[in-house]
């Protein structure tokens, strides 16, 4: 059974009207900038600061992915969440888990827009940041 925790931001967001705008690896993890709804100059930055599993899909991909059971504590319009039992969590390898867990046990997020989802397991907590938009969205 999923089990959804909201995550807290800092930001008000409507996750239906927000999408994934650029994905980028780093050498300690990754960065991710979404579109904020309303505000054509900054972006959402979420990163994560160590080694990361990530998938990036469709919503309709994950609409069909069979979970088991009701997925407890999504919220309408809610960006950010930490998952507890999702099948993509439970899928990886326990190798992997085991080999990242010196910074810590892997923790499943899923960040949810109106056309994309990106999932992340890691160790590391994620970072959330407004930064500018420098080439600018329409």
């Amino acid at each position: 059974m999923a089990k959804y925790i909201p995550l807290e931001i800092g930001i008000d967001l409507q996750a239906s009207a927000s999408d994934l705008h650029s994905f980028r690896w780093r050498a300690d993890g990754i960065e991710a900038d979404f579109l904020i709804p309303g505000d054509s100059e900054h972006l959402l930055r979420v990163s994560f600061d160590r080694n990361c599993i990530v998938r990036l899909l469709d919503e309709m991909p994950l609409s069909t992915e069979n979970e088991d059971s009701d997925n407890e504590g999504l919220v309408r319009e809610h960006f950010a969440y930490r998952i507890e039992g999702a099948v993509f969590d439970r899928s990886q390898s326990e190798i992997w888990k085991a080999s990242v867990c010196i910074y810590g046990a892997p923790s499943h997020y899923r960040f949810v827009t109106g056309a994309t989802c990106m999932d992340v397991v890691t160790p590391a907590k994620p970072e959330f940041a407004i930064v500018a938009d420098v080439n600018g969205h329409a």
